[in-house]
């Protein structure tokens, strides 16, 4: 049955395979438990006329463009899979090897461009409108991610995505040509869907005639028949025998799409969970020296721009965009924490460079390891730590900056779950 109720909303991601090529549809293989306000939407690309010489004061002809596509990924309560899905798309590289009975996934910054038309890995997403309409999107990227760890609460990581607007609907139009006093109408080729005599009325959507030259008026229809083509009783609109066309809004038997795949459950992590170091040093296997900070963080977030440009580029049709160039990566840190001591204010005295380790542990899935998410950041400089006052207590906002490091990279992220893989 058709509704409008958000909490029947449905998202997909082909999270393991990455696309093979821009605008190349892959198999959803994960649904994604994300937050309710999140919606991928079509960003349409229309320009009228009002320029040119029509012999007219306003414009009588819109231009179609063709579209883009953009939306959201908010987890509340982030799991590793979440970290390990975002983070291999928005930072590009993805290696796994055996964790126990698990994996380890070790994520890392790609250097220069995927190919040709990509910069960045794509991925495939479908989205389920409440009961209205399922939509098939290619070529996703992740723009950019934000994690958060508040004292607390529960750790949070969102993204937000650009789509070069390639998408397919399982909501279609027909025209059907009939008498202007049929009851019944055939559909030319397809099915409706729908398992139930209900079910196939809620997937036609509207039925309206031509009876007159450019005149649409609304058809009323009572069944659906289950057969292929269909058919489907309709109201005699009343005319005296003529051949009129009849559009048909509604959804033929689904695509293999459709059916979403399910979702996999993972511990939430607590920031509870996280221990925290700051100068020690990454040496390719671990972190090693530092100083631990625990009870005096109020929060710290990490956040990753990629300024992906998704461009229209000749060559390719004009419907939807063919390329999406990273114009320029950076990622920022912001500590927050109690003013307890002068090692971050010294740090930025100095104008010195050190390290960040992040680590999040959840439950344990063969012991020792447990699904967890570890950030690394081999060389990061202050660049403000203002002082300020955080209720009755001193305070300092630590602003970092992260850097690319010439052994190590800009940031490493490696995540443990049951998952064999992810963008591959």
């Amino acid at each position: 049955m058709r509704t409008v109720r958000a909490t029947h909303n449905a998202l997909a991601v082909s999270a393991a395979n990455a696309e093979t090529a821009i605008n190349t549809e892959q198999t959803l293989d994960l649904s994604l438990l994300c937050s309710v306000d999140d919606v991928i939407s079509l960003t349409p690309r229309r320009e009228n006329n009002a320029d040119e010489l029509t012999g007219k004061e306003e414009p009588d002809t819109v231009y179609d463009l063709g579209r883009t596509a953009e939306g959201s990924l908010s987890f509340p309560k982030a799991q590793p899979q979440h970290f390990a899905f975002l983070c291999a798309y928005a930072l590009g590289v993805c290696s796994t090897a055996a964790a126990g009975t698990g994996y380890e996934h070790t994520i890392t910054p790609m250097q220069n461009d995927l190919d040709g038309a990509r910069s960045n890995p794509s991925f495939t997403c479908g989205q389920k409108y409440a009961g209205v309409l399922k939509r098939l999107f290619a070529s996703f990227f992740v723009d950019t991610v934000t994690a958060q760890f508040a004292a607390d609460s529960w750790v949070s990581i969102n993204a937000d995505l650009k789509g070069t607007g390639k998408a397919t609907d399982n909501v279609i139009q027909e025209t059907v040509s009939a008498l202007d006093n049929a009851e019944s109408l055939t559909l030319a080729a397809n099915g409706v869907h729908g398992s139930t005599a209900q079910d196939r009325l809620d997937n036609v959507h509207q039925i309206k005639v031509e009876l007159d030259s450019g005149e649409w008026t609304e058809v009323e229809f009572s069944g659906v028949s289950d057969a292929d083509p269909a058919v489907i009783t309709i109201t005699d609109p009343g005319g005296a025998g003529a051949t009129v066309n009849y559009k048909v809004l509604y959804v033929p038997t689904e695509a293999a799409w459709g059916a979403f795949p399910s979702r996999v459950s993972e511990t939430p992590l607590r920031v509870a969970q996280l221990a925290v170091a700051i100068g020690g040093a990454w040496d390719g296997s671990g972190f090693v020296g530092g100083r631990t900070l625990a009870a005096e963080i109020n929060s710290i977030e990490w956040s990753l721009q990629n300024n992906l440009a998704v461009e229209f580029v000749p060559g390719a049709a004009d419907a939807y965009a063919s390329r999406a160039f990273r114009e320029g990566r950076s990622q920022t840190l912001k500590l927050d924490r109690e003013f307890r001591e002068y090692v971050v204010q010294q740090y930025m005295d100095s104008n010195e460079t050190f390290g960040v380790h992040l680590l999040c542990q959840g439950a344990i899935f063969d012991d020792p390891h447990k699904f967890q998410v570890e950030l690394i950041f081999p060389r990061v400089a202050v660049l403000t730590a203002p002082l300020n006052v955080n209720g009755k207590r001193m305070a300092e906002a630590g602003d970092l900056t992260v850097l690319e490091d010439d052994a190590y990279g800009s940031v490493i992220v490696k995540v443990k779950n049951l998952q064999s893989g992810y963008a591959a």
